[in-house]
């Protein structure tokens, strides 16, 4: 079976850099916007398949894992800026109260993430260059992860003292738990569904990550 380890899997998206990623999609046969419905998966199919995954392919060695991230760019007064939060993880309220930043699901996930940002050129474009790939291997001690765990901490004290409802998107400089999901009232069984939330990286630390990578 192939191994396609993080590394190999960056220094096969960079390739790629500049490149239309509808136009690759089209060449590999992944459909984007052809049945007049947008297939909302379809960066994350062109990416995997430029990475070098597919299903007959261990993503990495001795149960090491990554994963691929695409967040869109679009430019403000000739600048890039990111247009959307990043989803990390979704939060396990036992598994938030039980552990701490660096033992958690959120960081574990954060420091696996490949990232790539993608040009964006409206709804349905008919393109989106691939601008940039980077891998988060931010050291424990780096100030942006202390202010990370920091946004971490307040929300898990949060969740402890004032319980899961408390949790808002308004919380966390760089990461924030925000709600997710359908939510509202099931109109088959007239119950309101469950709330649920997960972590995301504001557009600030998207934004940040995107610099790192320059």
């Amino acid at each position: 079976m192939k191994i396609v380890t993080r590394t190999t899997a960056i220094n096969n998206l960079k390739k790629y850099l500049g490149k239309d990623l509808r136009k690759l999609a089209l060449e590999y046969g992944i459909t984007t916007y052809e049945t007049g419905k947008q297939n909302k998966g379809w960066k994350g199919l062109i990416l995997e398949r430029l990475a070098g995954l597919e299903n007959n392919v261990s993503k990495a060695p001795n149960g090491l894992s990554y994963e691929l991230k695409s967040v869109s760019f679009h430019k403000i007064k000739d600048k890039l800026k990111p247009k959307e939060t990043m989803a990390i993880t979704m939060i396990n309220q036992e598994e938030l109260k039980k552990h701490g930043f660096f033992e958690s699901h959120c960081w574990a996930k954060l420091k696996s993430i490949v990232f790539c940002a993608v040009m964006w050129h409206g709804k349905n474009s008919e393109s989106g260059e691939l601008l940039k790939v980077a891998s988060l291997d931010f050291a424990e001690d780096d100030e942006l992860i202390k202010e990370i765990k920091a946004d971490y901490d307040f929300i898990r004290e949060k969740l402890k003292n004032h319980g899961f409802d408390a949790l808002t998107g308004k919380d966390g400089k760089w990461i924030q738990a925000r709600t997710k999901g359908t939510g509202g009232i099931n109109p088959r069984t007239k119950k309101r569904r469950p709330i649920t939330r997960a972590f995301y990286a504001r557009t600030g630390l998207v934004k940040k990550i995107f610099e790192i990578a320059s």
